[in-house]
């Protein structure tokens, strides 16, 4: 592959990580990077080691993590909010993804936002020895 290929690659690829929620399809990109659609999705699979589907779909779940994370949005609202369309594709996706479906990903960031990370807890419940006790003061 030659440098220039790479270069409009590239192009397209950072098209994907800045429009992620927009609609994008191999053709739109294949514009962007100057190629035909086919010789774009053979180029992108060999720099990239993955297809550009499978690429952008990455970035768009790693972005509804961080937006579930939040908590202010709904499944759906985050699943329109990131360019998906569809909420069952979505939820497949991110499940085959992240090993858990967006509502069971949610409710466990809840939980771990709600406890003390336990590093802390130890820290605090963690037994005081004789000599590290304050001293009484005098009566």
């Amino acid at each position: 592959m030659n440098l220039d290929d790479l270069v409009r690659l590239r192009r397209a690829r950072d098209a994907m990580d800045r429009d992620y929620a927009q609609p994008l399809d191999v053709a739109a990109l294949a514009r962007v990077a100057l190629m035909s659609p086919g010789h774009f999705s053979r180029s992108f699979r060999a720099a990239y080691g993955e297809s550009p589907y499978t690429y952008l779909m990455t970035r768009r779940i790693e972005r509804a993590k961080a937006l579930l994370r939040r908590g202010d949005l709904s499944v759906t609202e985050v699943c329109f909010a990131v360019g998906c369309t569809s909420l069952g594709t979505f939820s497949s996706r991110f499940s085959e993804l992240v090993g858990m479906a967006p509502s069971v990903y949610r409710q466990r960031t809840d939980r771990a936002a709600a406890e003390p990370p336990s590093c802390v807890v130890r820290h605090a419940t963690r037994p005081i020895r004789n000599r590290e006790a304050p001293a009484a003061e005098p009566f």
